[in-house]
């Protein structure tokens, strides 16, 4: 497995074109939820911008977590991003702790963060009501490192879900904050929302598709008998509906497997569409389409992803080469904060 690596240009941190900025968190299995909502998407936006695909470690531990598998995940995370399609050539792949002016942005923007605005930000409640070991200020001030990962590359557009949406608002509150506290200095990024419904469980089409609930998701990685398998297992109705039944009133379990069929077999959308409306519907013939749509996208994408994983320092190379190219983008950023804000930007 051979690959050429550009060596870093020094950069700029005023964008000469639009920068994008996403990341994904090394907490193990990448799902279909994942793919079509994110990596899928950031695929076609890295030919059009300058962008940024970061694997946020910080961001996985301030949740309970095993550290002496954390480095596997990373290697992992980035192996998937890779095989789904993400360029190191055209794209800055790298690992958020190799550069430490993230962190050093986001206790700087803690400083001007009221933490009423971050006490009423609707994830960190719900999992501050989950939480059995007690809610640390790491889970409070994780919207504040998310701003920081985008504001340190001066991004303006985030691809993200409708659920990321409060983020990306704190996001422009904070560099608005900033600008007027100290000059203009971050433009305001926003939401680049991912194209189309999002993915739900197969085993319960009411919540979104987790990999933290066994029978709910596919890997992207999956064996061709599993994908099949789980497809047919997934949640439908007891029978056809009734003749003139509109798609848009169906049932979540269908209306999912829908939006699967259209993201990864359209050819046969319009079809089952067809029969659903005339009540002749047979569940079970959409659903091997669906299986078999599956396994032929997926099949390049888990060979790629295994080939990567049996040459792991040559993924470690592209993401330490990600960082080095990330660094002077993100060193240039926080000489210019430092010394708007009166700290001596010259001696760091």
């Amino acid at each position: 497995m051979e690959r050429v690596l550009t060596q870093p240009q020094p950069q700029s941190a005023v964008p000469t074109v639009p920068r994008v900025f996403s990341g994904i968190q090394p907490t193990g299995l990448i799902h279909l939820g994942n793919y079509v909502g994110a990596l899928r998407q950031w695929v076609e936006l890295q030919r059009q911008y300058e962008s940024y695909f970061c694997i946020v470690d910080l961001h996985a531990i301030t949740v309970p977590y095993e550290p002496a598998e954390l480095q596997q995940r990373i290697l992992e995370a980035a192996a998937a991003n890779l095989a789904a399609g993400i360029d190191p050539q055209r794209s800055v792949l790298f690992v958020q702790s190799h550069v430490p002016e993230h962190t050093e942005l986001m206790w700087l923007l803690n400083t001007i963060t009221p933490v009423g605005q971050l006490e009423r930000m609707t994830q960190y409640k719900e999992k501050a009501r989950r939480s059995k070991h007690g809610v640390m200020a790491g889970l409070l001030n994780y919207p504040v490192l998310q701003a920081a990962d985008v504001l340190l590359y001066k991004a303006t557009l985030v691809p993200v879900g409708e659920d990321q949406v409060q983020h990306i608002e704190l996001m422009r509150d904070i560099a608005e904050r900033f600008n007027k506290a100290f000059g203009e200095t971050f433009p305001l990024p926003e939401a680049r929302l991912s194209k189309g419904a999002r993915i739900m469980a197969l085993n319960d089409p009411t919540k979104k598709m987790s990999k933290s609930v066994p029978g709910s998701y596919i890997a992207l990685t999956e064996e061709p008998e599993e994908i099949r398998r789980k497809v047919r297992a997934a949640v439908t109705d007891p029978g056809p509906p009734q003749r003139g039944a509109r798609l848009e009133d169906a049932s979540p379990g269908v209306a999912n497997l829908f939006t699967l069929l259209e993201v990864f077999a359209p050819h046969a959308y319009a079809h089952f569409a067809e029969a659903y409306r005339e009540g002749t519907i047979r569940y079970s013939e959409l659903k091997q389409v669906l299986a078999d749509a599956l396994v032929e996208t997926l099949q390049p994408i888990r060979e790629r992803y295994r080939q990567l994983l049996s040459h792991p320092q040559e993924v470690w190379d592209i993401l330490r080469h990600g960082a080095d190219r990330a660094r002077p983008v993100a060193q240039a950023t926080m000489e210019e904060v430092r010394r708007r804000m009166g700290l001596r930007g010259d001696l760091v």
